[in-house]
């Protein structure tokens, strides 16, 4: 093998040592995350998400892992992504503004125990963080998977949740996030197996 290609592979696998163990660094929060999150499926809640370009389709991978697990004996949980209807999307953006695609949308889909989880590659998606604010005041559980450092999304106050991607290539954020609903899938799973623990009274 060529000595370049082979230094280029090597360099290509490094670039991704650092974020994906970050992620394992953020097991404790990963879990917290999961288990609000079991919690409110537990209630008759459901999981609501969303995002822009290709966070569009990890939007709707991230719900049907939910609603049709390819795990066999896994209970199905209630989630639809917002990115699935193009008439829907497109209206509301020609109508009132692509700001407010998603927002629009939970105004008049949600219920106070659903969970909203919002993707961006960056976190500065204005209508992804217009959403999340929108499902705070109306009482949902909020979410939100962003690379970078976090961008506007990790600073807002209406975020319950934030996994962060720690990289500046959206290619290896897109590599982590899809690694993190994997595992948020999972441990909702790990939780609704253990007898007790979505009490209300019990304490994460």
């Amino acid at each position: 093998m060529d000595q370049t290609a082979l230094v280029s592979a090597q360099e290509v696998f490094a670039r991704r040592v650092g974020p994906a163990r970050g992620l394992a660094e953020e097991a404790e929060r990963v879990a917290r995350a999961c288990h609000a999150m079991a919690t409110r499926f537990h209630s008759g809640g459901r999981l609501i998400v969303f995002g822009n370009g290709e966070a569009a389709t990890d939007a709707q991978h991230i719900a049907v892992e939910f609603v049709h697990p390819v795990i066999v004996g896994k209970r199905a949980l209630p989630s639809f992504s917002l990115t699935n209807d193009v008439a829907t999307v497109t209206g509301i953006a020609a109508a009132v503004g692509a700001d407010q695609v998603f927002a629009h949308q939970l105004r008049h889909l949600a219920v106070h125990d659903d969970i909203a989880l919002g993707v961006s590659a960056y976190g500065d998606c204005v209508n992804v963080l217009r959403a999340l604010e929108t499902a705070k005041e109306l009482g949902l559980l909020t979410l939100a998977l962003v690379g970078g450092d976090g961008g506007e999304i990790m600073r807002s106050v209406a975020v319950d949740h934030v996994l962060v991607a720690r990289s500046g290539d959206p290619r290896i954020v897109k590599e982590v996030h899809v690694t993190t609903y994997h595992i948020l899938w999972e441990l909702v799973h790990v939780f609704f197996e253990q007898p007790g623990v979505l009490d209300p009274q019990v304490v994460a």
